[in-house]
């Protein structure tokens, strides 16, 4: 009997608290909620926060969840400690830090979070060497600003001296219709507002996330061993206090100002320059373990590494993704485990691919079609 097979074969008792309720709330399945999503636990006492104003709920991204997990499958993806680790993310509110061989799906793992407790779009931030702190929380277009300033004092400008030849023209008229001419003249352009400070502020991933939300937002920190030494605790404050400033909105000292955010077409409301969140958001930090992070950052993730799946789970994300089980799967899934127990490094991707191949019309599994599988199934290590 396999290990997935033992799993399926387990009482079905998922883990309770003191009071006989179970604590899980996440198991792994990728199935929208039927009606109204899932409750999330309170948060601990120091988890607590208490930012403003509310920002409306998040709309889904079906497109993407479905590029990612495919369709819905009632079999759980992960395995019980793996899903255990992610509940107790969920009910300390702290991030998780996923670690594991490329292709395992480490990012996935945040799509598989939102479509199953309805948390609405993934908000993703992709990290490389030049990465700093600030592109994830925003960024302000001063350049397109003082642009925008300069064009408007330069209309209204031009509006003025429209404004003031009309009227001299006015006084040197016989007749009353030339004085009512004059009230024509260009006031709507030396009336314009100046340009706002928000419209050229947009928040990024992280920063969206940390908006006041009544559930949680999930934030996607996708391979962050690539950034720069700094960065990793230049993160941790920013998501260990829930908050973080706008400097620029601090010093224009206005009460309210409307900004953009991650969202396509959405905009939020920052109060005093300041934003904290409501519920903590949901972080899945990836890596491919390039090198090691700071003790105290570690000290307040939950660490989580995910393993190959196993063969049960080969043949679900298989389905889920072709909405079949094609004829000759079972050949490629052996082969694709053969690879990995010899020390391989393949992807699920590379299944994906090699099963979508051989299973279109025409294609041959002759001489030629043997090496495209090869190169399809080919060990990542290597380089080519």
């Amino acid at each position: 009997m396999t290990e997935y097979e033992q799993e399926q074969d387990a009482p079905a008792v998922d883990a309770a608290g003191a009071d006989g309720t179970a604590w899980r709330v996440f198991h792994a399945t990728g199935a929208a909620p039927a009606g109204a999503p899932p409750a999330i636990p309170p948060a601990p006492p120091w988890r607590e926060f208490a930012g403003q104003p509310l920002q409306p709920a998040p709309a889904d991204d079906d497109r993407a969840e479905r590029r990612r997990l495919g369709a819905e499958d009632p079999r759980p993806s992960l395995r019980d400690d793996e899903i255990d680790t992610v509940n107790a993310a969920l009910l300390l509110r702290r991030p998780l830090l996923v670690t594991g061989p490329p292709g395992v799906g480490k990012s996935t793992l945040a799509y598989l979070i939102a479509r199953e407790l309805g948390l609405g779009r993934v908000l993703q931030w992709s990290v490389v060497s030049r990465t700093t702190l600030r592109e994830g929380l925003y960024a302000y277009d001063s350049i397109g600003r003082a642009q925008a300033i300069a064009t408007w004092r330069a209309g209204v400008t031009a509006g003025a001296e429209a404004s003031a030849g009309t009227g001299a023209a006015a006084g040197t008229g016989a007749a009353a219709g030339t004085g009512a001419a004059a009230g024509t003249g260009a006031e709507p352009v030396g009336r314009e507002q100046p340009p706002q400070l928000g419209d050229f502020i947009t928040l990024g991933p992280v920063g969206t996330a940390l908006l006041a939300y009544e559930r949680p937002r999930v934030l996607l920190i996708d391979e962050l061993d690539k950034s720069d030494i700094d960065l990793p605790n230049d993160l941790l404050h920013a998501l260990e206090n829930g908050s973080y400033e706008v400097p620029e909105l601090v010093r224009g000292a206005l009460p309210a100002v409307s900004v953009f955010t991650d969202d396509p077409g959405a905009r939020a409301e920052v109060v005093g320059g300041r934003v904290e969140c409501r519920e903590f958001p949901v972080v899945v930090i990836t890596s491919n373990g390039e090198r090691e992070f700071p003790a105290a950052f570690r000290r307040r993730c939950l660490p989580l590494e995910m393993r190959p799946p196993s063969r049960e789970q080969l043949v679900s994300i298989v389905i889920s993704h072709l909405r079949s089980r094609p004829e000759g799967v079972d050949t490629l899934i052996d082969e694709f485990e053969k690879r990995v127990r010899e020390g391989g490094t393949q992807s699920v991707d590379q299944l994906l691919n090699a099963v979508h191949l051989t299973t279109a019309g025409g294609f041959q599994a002759d001489t030629d079609g043997r090496k495209l599988i090869e190169l399809l199934l080919r060990d990542l290590a290597k380089g080519r």
